[in-house]
């Protein structure tokens, strides 16, 4: 029996291995994958994420630069804005974007400023030109990122594989901002806590591949088709069933992405 419509909400196509990438596209079918929010990494990440869509329309793009890596310089931040800028109708938002929580832990002396800038820059150009936001934006750095959304007045958020306190979580309620959930749902307490208290208009689904997860998944190449695993999970904690499950987080994501 066919499984409803699912859409990938943030993963990163273009860190496959090719046979992989094509592994993927060949069986969306078979697991009823309508689309794929591929996020980027840097420029060269998001040409290519431009690349792929020109090729297989169920691929939707977003430009960005993750903050978990060296900061960029001043001419590539501003040759990635510009690209952004140039390309913003083949694109669907801007991201993956945010703040480097685990470099800081490996680096306790990283100075946080210059991301927090450079991310405000990205911020303000999703509201210039009216795109969605896809945030890495975990614990103690959630709460940044929310002051600058206020202070910008931006609303259509997506914080990916969340992770943080109540308080931030009950704020991110408030402002209506969308969370998604990993496969590790599975396995993780605080996982289960989250969609426990988060109401599932907000919610949306996603892979993050290729990373991988551990528990049933252990071992596997991380594939859009786990998100069946996730969506039964959520049902259960939720106590509602799946086809509404189903439908509710495919139509979120549809109208937060407008796909």
């Amino acid at each position: 029996m066919c499984k409803p419509a699912l859409i990938d909400s943030h993963i990163h196509l273009d860190l496959y291995e090719p046979i992989e990438r094509e592994k993927i596209l060949q069986e969306l079918g078979l697991y009823s994958v309508e689309a794929l929010i591929s996020v980027s990494f840097h420029l060269r990440s998001s040409k290519k994420n431009i690349e792929f869509a020109k090729k297989d329309s169920r691929i939707k793009p977003a430009a960005g630069f993750h903050p978990e890596q060296e900061l960029p310089s001043d001419n590539d931040a501003e040759e990635l804005l510009s690209f952004i800028e140039l390309h913003h109708k083949e694109l669907i938002a801007i991201g993956e974007v945010g703040l480097p929580y685990y470099k800081m832990k490996e680096n306790p002396t990283l100075v946080p400023e210059a991301y927090i800038e450079l991310l405000e820059r990205f911020i303000i150009q999703a509201k210039k030109l009216d795109k969605p936001i896809i945030l890495h934006g975990i614990y103690e750095h959630a709460p940044i990122i929310c002051d600058l959304l206020e202070k910008h007045s931006v609303h259509k958020a997506h914080f990916h594989w969340f992770k943080g306190d109540g308080k931030t979580v009950e704020r991110m309620i408030e402002n209506g901002y969308f969370i998604s959930i990993t496969p590790d749902i599975l396995y993780e307490d605080d996982i289960q806590d989250l969609v426990r208290k988060y109401p599932i208009k907000g919610m949306m689904v996603e892979t993050d591949g290729p990373w991988r997860f551990e528990g049933v998944f252990q071992g596997r190449m991380t594939h859009p088709g786990m998100m069946h695993r996730t969506i039964e999970k959520i049902a259960e904690l939720k106590s509602m069933p799946e086809t509404e499950i189903y439908n509710q987080l495919f139509r979120n994501t549809a109208e937060f992405y407008s796909v």
